[in-house]
């Protein structure tokens, strides 16, 4: 049975993983630091997704919800154009300039902002266009971040939200923590407004903890 992370085979895991290019020495180093001290960051497959996103769909303006450490701004930026940004958002401000630190350490505080902040109050702030958003933070909140995201989203921009299936607890009863029913409730429903939406085109992969892809096809 997976567990709270992992929705697929664990040998088709390690397979993955073990195929994938090694990363570069400091998002080692931040892996590691992200291993050693229990902070989320993106799984090894779905990091190599976005990365790989980031170089065919070369957007310039991308905006993260969930900085965490900073792992996945710095990992999108090795894909992204040279005069490409990263505006990011992370609500504890703790961790927030840790994130700051390891960027600023990585020689690439001119191209990734973070912002200190509740994004549930920020985003309806923002006036930006973006090319790119990548949603991944906190879950049960995607659900009032997503009328947002779309409208800040340009025509022919992606949304990327991760963690979409949790643990496999939306797609299957048995797998539900009691505890956790409220975010699977939500998650569904913004999966359903994701589908459902003329707006977008959205596809649902299970790679990693479950990640949609959503192409916004018009205003």
């Amino acid at each position: 049975m997976p567990n709270e992370q992992d929705i697929t085979h664990s040998y088709i895991i390690d397979f993955v993983r073990s195929s994938l290019s090694p990363s570069s020495d400091f998002l080692k180093e931040l892996e590691d630091y992200a291993h050693e001290n229990g902070v989320p960051i993106v799984q090894k497959e779905v990091a190599s997704f976005l990365k790989v996103l980031c170089m065919t769909h070369k957007p310039k303006n991308v905006l993260e919800i969930g900085t965490a450490i900073g792992y996945s701004s710095l990992l999108m930026l090795e894909g992204l154009p040279q005069d490409a940004k990263i505006t990011t958002i992370e609500r504890d401000e703790n961790i927030a300039e840790i994130a700051r630190k390891n960027i600023q350490k990585a020689g690439c505080a001119d191209r990734i902002d973070v912002l200190s902040a509740d994004a549930e109050v920020l985003l309806p702030e923002l006036d930006g266009q973006y090319d790119m958003i990548f949603m991944d933070g906190a879950k049960a909140h995607y659900i009032h971040f997503l009328p947002h995201c779309i409208r800040l989203l340009k025509v022919g921009g992606l949304l990327v939200s991760d963690n979409i299936l949790y643990g496999g607890m939306v797609t299957n009863r048995e797998l539900l923590i009691r505890r956790k029913i409220t975010i699977v409730k939500r998650l569904k429903k913004y999966i359903e407004q994701l589908c459902s939406d003329k707006r977008l085109e959205t596809s649902l992969l299970s790679i990693g903890d479950g990640v949609s892809v959503s192409y916004k096809k018009q205003d």
